[in-house]
């Protein structure tokens, strides 16, 4: 079956514009805190509330099986544009933290339909070879939540609205050619009914189970690990008082980063194993968060900057690999509802984990904090150990 070759980069360029929302707010939050007279524990408040509504959006595309149901390219288009339109309204004056927060949740829900619709119109597409195309999709992702801070940088010279306002027409850019030149892919299999059961049935299958207990324990580390990436800059700053970074620049590196390794870890999948990349990048990410604390007291700032590079580098590594693995192991007429429920309950996590270090942070100065990190990387591993999983 002949598949045009601009389709894989269409469903890249889509999904790396629209998912720059994510973290739109965190590009530009010290301008946020000062303009709207914020408190700094906003930045955990603010990075939440979009997960939150993100986690909103997938319960309830994944119950009314939106995904699968309707054309995803459709559903995508039509979550970009609100998204966007979300996104614009914190250039508004007079915002109060409550304003804030609701236009974060809303850009969250529509972000739903949007990374994993992505997904789902990718594997419309691509059977063979998945892993790696779901592997360009998520770089796609992780270079749009870096891009904000990237722009920051390179706009200091301009009023940070003009970093949203652009943000917001990058993201109407991407629905739009998602809409236009990604038609309903030859693999689709549509779901003809509403059947909310599907939510709860899907995890009676064991190996899907266990690929999704794994994408959970990833994804307690990921968001909070990226949400912090500046803080960790500026400890190590205030401990090292000698040393001045670029925060804004270098926080775009080192999530930046994950995108090469997700596609790389697509290609290293095809030949070694599906399950087993996943489990070294997660075995790799969970040794980070347990000598991060060491890190902070290294002289050499090379030498930190390269640990979080190295850490940027597998904390995402694994995630299109695990999505290959729930979307390999879900009901075809379901693939769409699995991966959108999946990612409703690994998202519901992340305000867990982004939550309690914040909490965590307000109560102790001490780093050993990021050790709890850990935690979901090590219950991943133990959901993963065994090979019977679809490779």
């Amino acid at each position: 079956m002949s598949i045009s070759k601009s389709i894989l980069p269409i469903i890249i360029i889509s999904q790396f514009c629209c998912t720059s929302m994510w973290f739109a707010s965190n590009g530009v939050m010290t301008d946020l805190v000062t303009s709207f007279n914020l408190e700094d524990i906003a930045l955990g408040y603010l990075t939440s509330a979009v997960q939150f509504g993100f986690i909103i959006g997938t319960l309830v595309f994944a119950l009314f099986t939106i995904a699968d149901r309707f054309s995803p390219s459709k559903v995508f288009f039509f979550c970009a544009i609100l998204g966007a339109f979300f996104n614009l309204g914190l250039i508004f004056e007079n915002q109060t933290f409550f304003t804030l927060i609701s236009l974060r949740f809303s850009t969250g829900f529509f972000l739903a339909g949007i990374y994993p619709v992505g997904m789902k119109i990718a594997t419309d597409y691509y059977q063979k070879g998945l892993g790696k195309s779901l592997g360009y999709l998520v770089g796609a992702l992780v270079l749009g939540t870096a891009l904000p801070h990237l722009l920051k940088d390179i706009m200091q010279g301009y009023p940070w609205k003009n970093i949203l306002i652009l943000i917001s027409i990058l993201a109407s850019f991407g629905g739009i050619i998602m809409l236009i030149f990604v038609p309903n892919g030859p693999y689709r299999t549509a779901g003809t009914k509403l059947d909310i059961t599907i939510c709860f049935s899907i995890f009676k299958n064991l190996n899907f189970r266990k690929a999704a207990f794994g994408y959970f324990g990833h994804m307690w580390e990921l968001y909070t690990f990226w949400a912090f990436v500046p803080i960790l800059l500026k400890t190590y700053n205030d401990i090292h008082t000698e040393v001045q970074f670029n925060i804004p620049l270098l926080s775009f590196f080192i999530i930046a980063i994950g995108g090469i390794s997700c596609v790389i870890g697509g290609y290293l999948a095809e030949r070694f194993g599906t399950r087993n990349i996943a489990f070294m990048a997660l075995l790799l990410s969970c040794i980070c968060c347990l000598i991060s604390p060491l890190m902070f007291q290294l002289n050499n700032k090379n030498l930190f900057i390269l640990f979080l590079l190295f850490w940027g580098v597998f904390v995402i590594a694994d995630s299109p690999l695990f999505s290959t693995l729930v979307a390999q192991n879900a009901p075809s007429k379901s693939k769409g509802t699995a991966l959108t429920i999946v990612n409703c309950v690994g998202y519901t996590i992340t305000i867990i984990s982004i939550q309690l270090i914040s909490s965590l942070t307000n109560i102790t100065n001490s780093n050993l904090i990021y050790l709890v990190l850990a935690i979901g990387p090590i219950l991943g591993l133990i959901a993963i150990r065994k090979k019977q999983i679809i490779n």
